[in-house]
């Protein structure tokens, strides 16, 4: 019997050590906004007066973190993530309001964008004709 006792102990404390971590709420994944977690979203913005990022050194630069709450040296950090998440992170759609009055004058200003949005890297360059073209713009994203 001794032996029979020993080996149900043995057994017994195996599956527990083995089967315990598997059982209870351990299997059920975490909600995100429950456990906290969040997809890291920090963006740096520069611009500058050319028509390509490669050759343009940047004259303004800020940084946009919109996880886990909207900061940095943005002017606007809480609206420019709010329209980020509207646009599903959608650069392109963030264009120029309708009946705006700038001049043609031809004097590019390109702005890029370069970090992480919800997870996922970015790099992003726009170019505008000119600063009024850049400001114009229905999006806060762009207006620093």
């Amino acid at each position: 019997m001794p032996k029979t006792a020993r080996w149900a102990a043995t057994l017994t404390l195996t599956a527990t050590a083995v089967c315990g971590p598997l059982t209870g709420s351990a299997l059920a994944a975490p909600e995100p906004a429950a456990s906290g977690l969040y997809a890291p979203s920090a963006l740096v913005l520069t611009v500058g007066h050319g028509e390509a990022a490669a050759t343009v050194a940047p004259e303004r630069a800020v940084t946009l973190n919109c996880a886990p709450k909207p900061s940095g040296t943005h002017p606007a950090p809480v609206d420019a993530c709010a329209e980020l998440r509207d646009s599903g992170g959608d650069f392109d759609a963030l264009s120029s309001r309708a009946g705006v009055m700038c001049d043609k004058r031809y004097d590019p200003v390109v702005v890029t964008v370069h970090g992480v949005w919800q997870g996922k890297r970015v790099a992003y360059e726009r170019l505008f004709g000119n600063e009024c073209l850049k400001n114009s713009g229905a999006s806060v994203l762009y207006a620093f």
